[in-house]
């Protein structure tokens, strides 16, 4: 069995660990929760954009019609906050935020997007991806509180309606394009990250370049690198 074959295998239980060349960056439990948030999200937005806008009207026969987007989208929107839920007790040791990860609100955001910085101390995840990480779990609250309203109108007040149309839209627009700029991020930006989210690996080169530190930590831990 090959080194990278091997490593895909002990991704189904392990992660942190290399495998020759190869580090295990996510194993099954993590890809399943991801891809699961991920699922119910566009489930939510082909059954949601029809009835957001006779403009998008077209996607409702991919769903059946309008009136299947109209029962399928609220159930879709309690599944997504349930698998954001699992992520977020998932993931939300390993997202604690470090005191230098503050700077990702100024500059710093900037410098990365343009391949400008490569930080010696970046661990697994950069302070990017942890404030990536907590504002998909406020949006999704934020979803499911308007999502409830708007289910059940008649059970709240005109001004709560209201509020929770805007809020709802809002939340909408900002998650949209937040999931572009993460899929691009993911993709064509750095390549090699997709498979982590596929196979559950990385090379050993892409963990040195992106998350030296991370990196560091791996191979100390292994015993052949000792």
């Amino acid at each position: 069995m090959s080194a990278s074959v091997h490593a895909v295998v002990r991704a189904r239980t392990a992660e942190n660990i290399a495998v020759g060349d190869t580090i295990v960056r996510h194993r099954l439990a993590s890809r399943v929760i991801h891809w699961a948030v991920a699922f119910f999200f566009f489930v939510c937005l082909l059954s949601g954009l029809p009835i957001w806008t006779p403009v998008f009207g077209w996607m409702a026969g991919l769903l059946g019609g309008l009136s299947v987007c109209r029962v399928v989208h609220p159930w879709a929107g309690l599944l997504f906050f349930a698998s954001s839920l699992g992520m977020f007790l998932h993931w939300q040791r390993e997202m604690r935020l470090e005191p230098k990860d503050r700077e990702w609100l100024g500059p710093k955001v900037f410098r990365y997007m343009s391949f400008g910085e490569q930080d010696p101390e970046m661990g697994k995840y950069n302070g990017g991806q942890k404030l990536f990480f907590f504002a998909v779990s406020l949006g999704a609250v934020g979803l499911l509180a308007s999502g409830l309203v708007l289910w059940w109108p008649t059970s709240f007040s005109q001004p709560i309606r209201v509020a929770g149309i805007l809020l709802h839209d809002v939340t909408f627009i900002l998650f949209a394009m937040a999931i572009v700029l993460h899929i691009y991020l993911g993709t064509a930006a750095e390549p090699g990250t997709f498979r982590s989210m596929t196979r559950g690996t990385v090379s050993a080169a892409w963990a040195r370049l992106h998350h030296p530190r991370w990196y560091r930590d791996v191979r100390h831990a292994d015993p052949s690198h000792s």
